[in-house]
């Protein structure tokens, strides 16, 4: 592949960036394959070194704010006639309930899924507390003279440690799944908006 069909292939897969972000983003890939072509290389290579466009485009989608592309997408190409508008306000009570509800119900689900993670620490923090209180009941009670007690308490805060110390890695486990989760479903939608304008 040759620089240009590089630039322009990014060209394309960019193309509902505000202009100035796009041609931004192909100034620098331009230097970048410019400086390696500098150093010796061919176009070809230089751009094997970069990466493939899926590659590029990937990393670029992640850096760019999804407030920025929202903005970008809802930013009217051409000035609106008179009876879209008339239609849009008049479908107002409509548009804006369902959209409210879609908004509410991803919302919901998301609070979902933090509310186990949140939940699993709380049961962490409670498990060490409990170990902890199993611990300082043993000392009292060996100074009461209750042994027997004291053992068992002693015995229900290994097992309250032991369940905490299992427990931690799963909440650690579940909190960085939701958070690759959520990192996901970002990239979807900054791709879905990108992948949309493409198709126009």
């Amino acid at each position: 592949m040759s620089k240009q069909e590089f630039l322009d292939e990014l060209r394309k897969g960019l193309s509902s960036l505000p202009q100035s972000d796009l041609e931004e983003r192909l100034i620098f890939y331009s230097e970048m394959i410019d400086d390696r072509v500098e150093e010796g290389l061919t176009e070809e290579e230089a751009i094997s070194e970069i990466g493939t466009v899926n590659e590029v485009l990937s990393q670029i989608i992640e850096e760019i704010p999804l407030t920025k592309l929202v903005k970008e997408k809802v930013r009217p190409k051409r000035t609106l006639h008179m009876w879209e508008i008339v239609l849009l306000v008049l479908g107002s009570p409509i548009w804006i309930s369902l959209l409210i509800a879609a908004f509410a119900i991803i919302f919901a689900g998301y609070a979902v899924l933090w509310s186990v993670s949140v939940s699993l620490w709380a049961i962490e923090v409670s498990l060490m507390a409990c170990s902890l209180g199993c611990i300082v009941s043993v000392v009292i009670f060996v100074f009461q003279g209750n042994g027997f007690v004291g053992i068992a308490m002693f015995g229900a805060a290994m097992f309250c440690a032991g369940l905490s110390i299992f427990l931690f890695f799963g909440c650690k486990a579940v909190t960085k799944g939701i958070l690759f989760l959520t990192k996901k479903m970002v990239f979807g939608v900054k791709s879905l908006i990108l992948g949309k304008e493409d198709k126009k």
